[in-house]
């Protein structure tokens, strides 16, 4: 038997998204998201199924909350539905949407978890995408910062630590290039500027949070991979560098040394977004901690 002794700290937790366990995709008075409209697209979803109803989290939670109280967990990830807050992606609040987040939070905080809100985890607003085409534009960015504010207004005095982005990376590549996630757009341009819009977007809601609960701490998950070379030869450490930068790099070089991996960024130049004097400096806000979601089928 292995033993692991971890520090007091180290906290033990579970995560979910909203879009995978809520379901009420209509109920008080929430509105349509990408994947909404995506998982009704004749062949897209396995057997028609969607989230409408799923694991109805949103008519019980303290089911879940119990559940992890049996575990001895000591924190709950979740996602925050956009379009249960702001449920056009801009402008009129919906209080119901926030008066469930806020029973959930308090739930969760009556049974000793801490609450891990991560603010989007792919569910954009279709009224937002049909706009302007989601994060493909600029203006995602800033109306992500400004639901953002109204998350954080409300349950900011409860909420000690805030994810701004789950897997950007798999939002912009799958949803806007491969075309097999919502929205469901198969373009390199859309792809890249879906990148850039959300990056510039978490820097922004990380100024939103430090100016509205500035003892919260702040952070972002992405998805990493580690890449060996298959060989010794100078093609096969190449290629390995190359994925590295397009999968890893890609996010990690913006966010912490305030560029994009040169070799790949030169590589697409034909469909790099518009980089804005400011924006680097706006990606790059300082944060708290790194979310590292890894995968192996090992």
């Amino acid at each position: 038997m292995i033993r692991i002794d971890l520090p007091a700290s180290f906290l033990f937790g579970a995560a979910t998204s909203a879009y995978q366990i809520e379901g009420g995709w209509k109920d008080g008075g929430k509105g349509p998201s990408v994947w909404d409209a995506f998982t009704r697209r004749s062949g897209r979803i396995a057997n028609g199924h969607n989230g409408d109803v799923a694991c109805d989290t949103y008519g019980d939670f303290q089911t879940d909350i119990d559940i992890m109280r049996v575990l001895g967990l000591d924190a709950y990830r979740f996602s925050i539905a956009w379009t249960r807050v702001v449920p056009t992606g801009r402008g009129a609040i919906n209080t119901q949407g926030l008066d469930y987040y806020d029973r959930l939070v308090d739930a969760l905080l009556a049974a000793g978890i801490r609450p891990f809100p991560t603010l989007f985890h792919w569910d954009l607003p279709l009224a937002l995408h049909e706009a302007n085409g989601g994060f493909a534009h600029r203006d995602g960015a800033f109306a992500f910062a400004e639901y953002t504010e109204a998350v954080v207004r409300r349950l900011g005095d409860r909420v000690a630590h805030w994810i701004t982005l789950n897997e950007p990376w798999v939002h912009a590549t799958f949803g806007y290039m491969a075309g097999i996630h919502a929205p469901g757009r198969r373009n390199p341009w859309a792809f890249l500027r879906a990148v850039h819009h959300q990056l510039i977007g978490h820097g922004l809601v990380v100024e939103r949070i430090r100016s509205l609960a500035p003892k919260a701490q702040v952070g972002i998950s992405l998805n990493l991979t580690p890449f060996h070379a298959a060989s010794g030869s100078e093609d096969d450490r190449k290629a390995a560098d190359v994925a590295d930068q397009l999968l890893n790099r890609l996010f990690l070089d913006p966010l912490f040394l305030g560029r994009y991996p040169e070799q790949v960024w030169a590589k697409m130049r034909l469909f790099r977004p518009t980089i804005r004097s400011g924006d680097l400096y706006i990606i790059t806000q300082p944060f708290d901690f790194l979310g590292v979601n890894y995968y192996t089928l090992a």
